[in-house]
């Protein structure tokens, strides 16, 4: 790779590192290429970037972010992958196959300069959806109009209940 060539992947990948909503490392060793042409596939879809990276030049992209963490876990082939729209959605993406392909090893996350190891990784995807989250946000400020619209109708109901009884014991007297 020329020098030029470098410089653009490394402000690349410093520009994926701003933009992310969450960035992860992982290892992929192992993992043949039609699966990993797939996996990519589906990532793209949902917005997240897998990236092969060389070391040193992802410790150049690095430096300064809030994935400066990553430094000690870029040995060996990693890849990072950038998640644009939804960090629980992109950890979930990760670790649904990482567990259908063990080969794929997930090292450590980041979430704006926070860092998250690979059980605050697992526990992340295992948060529901944004759209999912904000429904229920939805629903529970919906709960006490609902719940005040049912009381008020109560008092019309129990009179037409009232009415319907007088009239049954009218006709049933006659």
């Amino acid at each position: 790779m020329e020098r030029t060539d470098k410089a653009k992947f490394i402000d690349e990948l410093s520009q994926s590192v701003e933009k992310a909503k969450a960035a992860f490392v992982t290892e992929y060793q192992g993992i043949t290429a039609v699966e990993m042409d797939a996996f990519r596939k589906d990532l793209r879809e949902s917005d997240i970037d897998f990236k092969v990276v060389r070391n040193t030049l992802a410790l150049r992209a690095i430096a300064g972010t809030g994935c400066e963490s990553f430094k000690e876990h870029l040995v060996g082939p990693v890849a990072m992958v950038f998640g644009f729209k939804d960090a629980a959605n992109t950890a979930k993406k990760l670790v649904e196959f990482a567990k259908e392909q063990p080969k794929l090893k997930l090292r450590i996350g980041a979430i704006g300069d926070s860092t998250l190891n690979l059980d605050e990784i697992k526990a992340l995807a295992e948060l529901p959806s944004k759209d999912v989250m904000l429904a229920k946000v939805i629903g529970s400020m919906n709960a006490p109009a609902s719940g005040f619209v049912n009381v008020l109708s109560g008092v019309p109901r129990a009179l037409v209940y009232t009415l319907s009884a007088i009239r049954d014991a009218k006709e049933s007297a006659a």
